[in-house]
């Protein structure tokens, strides 16, 4: 028998799950780089180009998550248009943009902590690509890592009433920042815009940024609401973030700072700083941030855990990833294999963060073109399927979102100005290609 997963979110859960999961912490640390190399106008521009193609793949998702509330979302998408190999391929490969999130907040965690209390960084072990790794900062992100990984195994409904509480700070971190913008009286700051090169850069990147929303349809199978409701707070979901993400460019670029210059690294703190005059500004976005790191980490473990419980359910990795916690129904072998992935990634140092943006990123656009082209695919294979929210000009959104998907994942390749480096970018995609091959291997020989 199968195991399954209890229905226990509602509607406020699974958009708090959603839209925290795609603000998070980036917009606090990685801000300076992306108004240094696109200036606040083109970084605000990449961002509405990203979120623009993020909503149409969203649509295409809205209406197959509707279609197929089951756990897994790609996984269950993509097999059933195409069969299990390339279902194995798309949902292996945002498994990689998750797991890449959750290592990601697990360096991101001390980075702010230190920001707010620089005498943390105690007793440096070794220097990773030009950065010093200090043990504190290691004990922190692994210590945190073990919280949340706790949290999940305790229940869904655990960490998505955490989710809510704390998103609320990030939220009002981010009007605080953005009201700043607007009242100082300063005239902008930052660069308006570089080059194309420069948005290029941000764009690459908003694939990783946005990704989130799609832990909705992998927690489909613990949505308790009507399921037309689950595809409108998708795409709603996707419209809040692009609009937050506008906005703090905005606000940062009036900064009268040099966005990504300074010695913190951390231009929207210092941003808030500038704009209100105080150190206490910067100091509550910096909290703020934390929050987010958590509201984001959070979310993907949700998701993450979820995809890789629903390919072990299908036979397609070991069988431990899709065990159920008798006590708390939740899939505690996904959570944590995803956990001790966490607890080692502060091993890398905070020059990592990049890496993971970009790997990861490559890997959820390819996931991104598999959906679509299901979705397509489905349209035409099983027109009389029931579709309870069904996407407006459904082959024409399909057919853009697979067509945007390609041209973002053109991006990476060799020869773009954002192309993935090697061997740092490249080797996180080769080495988690051959683990998924070899897990896959050794589960089909069982099977």
């Amino acid at each position: 028998m199968k195991e399954k997963l209890h229905r226990v979110l509602g509607g406020a859960d699974i958009f708090f799950l959603a839209f925290g999961a795609m603000v998070g912490w980036s917009w606090v640390v990685l801000a300076g780089e992306w108004l240094t190399g696109a200036g606040f106008v083109g970084a605000a521009l990449a961002f509405a180009i990203g979120g623009s193609v993020i909503a149409l793949i969203g649509l295409t998702y809205a209406e197959l998550a509707s279609a197929m509330p089951y756990a897994g979302g790609e996984h269950v998408y993509v097999e059933r248009a195409f069969g299990p190999t390339v279902s194995f391929f798309a949902t292996w490969a945002i498994v990689l943009g998750y797991v890449s999130v959750v290592c990601f907040e697990a360096i991101a965690l001390p980075v702010a902590l230190v920001y707010l209390f620089p005498d943390l960084r105690q007793i440096p072990l070794w220097n990773v690509a030009g950065y010093d790794v200090y043990l504190t900062e290691i004990l922190i992100g692994s210590f945190a890592a073990a919280l949340i990984c706790g949290l999940n195994i305790i229940g869904v409904q655990a960490a998505s009433f955490v989710q809510k509480v704390v998103i609320i700070l990030v939220l009002a971190a981010g009007v605080f920042l953005i009201t700043g913008g607007f009242v100082s009286g300063e005239r902008p700051a930052g660069t308006w815009v570089s080059d194309v090169g420069g948005v290029a850069g941000v764009l690459v990147m908003t694939p990783f940024l946005f990704v989130g929303f799609d832990v909705i349809p992998q927690s489909a199978e613990e949505i308790k609401l009507p399921k037309r409701k689950i595809g409108t707070i998708l795409i709603t979901s996707i419209v809040f973030a692009t609009i937050f993400y506008i906005g703090v460019m905005i606000a940062v670029g009036f900064a009268p700072i040099s966005p990504g210059m300074d010695h913190k690294g951390l231009a929207a703190a210092d941003a808030a700083n500038a704009l209100w005059k105080s150190e206490k500004a910067g100091a509550f976005v910096i909290l703020a941030g934390v929050a987010g790191i958590l509201t984001s980490w959070n979310a993907f473990l949700i998701g993450g855990s979820r995809a890789l419980f629903a390919m072990a359910r299908a036979g397609q990795l070991p069988s431990f990833l899709g065990r159920v916690h008798p006590r708390y129904s939740t899939p505690y072998g996904a959570i944590l294999l995803i956990g001790l992935l966490a607890l080692l990634a502060p091993l890398l140092g905070r020059n990592a963060l990049i890496w993971l943006v970009n790997a990861g990123g490559f890997g959820i656009i390819i996931a991104y073109f598999c959906v679509a082209v299901s979705f397509l695919a489905l349209r035409i294979k099983e027109p009389e399927m029931e579709r309870p929210y069904r996407a407006p000009a459904g082959f024409l959104v399909g057919t853009i979102a697979a067509v945007l998907s390609l041209a973002l994942a053109a991006l990476y390749m060799p020869g773009s100005p954002a192309a993935l480096l090697w061997p740092h970018e490249w080797g996180l995609v080769a080495g988690w290609g051959f683990l998924g091959l070899a897990a896959h291997y050794a589960a089909s020989r069982r099977h």
